[in-house]
C-alpha cells in the first residue's frame, strides 16, 4: 500500500532538507579548507609541531611556575 502522491512528498521533505543542509555544510567546510590552504600559516614559523628545542634562549623563563613567588 503506497501513500497518495501528495502525502509522499510531505514525508520525504524532512529527508531532502536534511540532505541539502549536509551538502551545503560539506561545501562550506571544503571552501574554508581551500582558503586556509591557500593562505598558508597564520603566524611566522607556524609549520607544525617541532619536537626539537628550536630556541635555546627560551630555557627557564623564570616566574612561570605555579608557586606564590611574587
Amino acid at each position: 500500500m503506497t501513500p497518495p502522491p501528495g502525502r509522499r512528498s510531505v514525508l520525504t521533505a524532512p529527508y531532502v532538507a536534511c540532505a541539502g543542509f549536509l551538502l551545503l555544510l560539506a561545501a562550506v567546510f571544503a571552501a574554508s579548507y581551500g582558503v586556509g590552504t591557500l593562505s598558508g600559516p597564520v603566524a611566522p614559523d607556524m609549520r607544525g609541531v617541532s619536537h626539537q628545542n628550536d630556541d635555546p634562549d627560551m630555557g627557564d623563563m623564570g616566574g612561570t611556575g605555579h608557586g606564590g613567588d611574587h
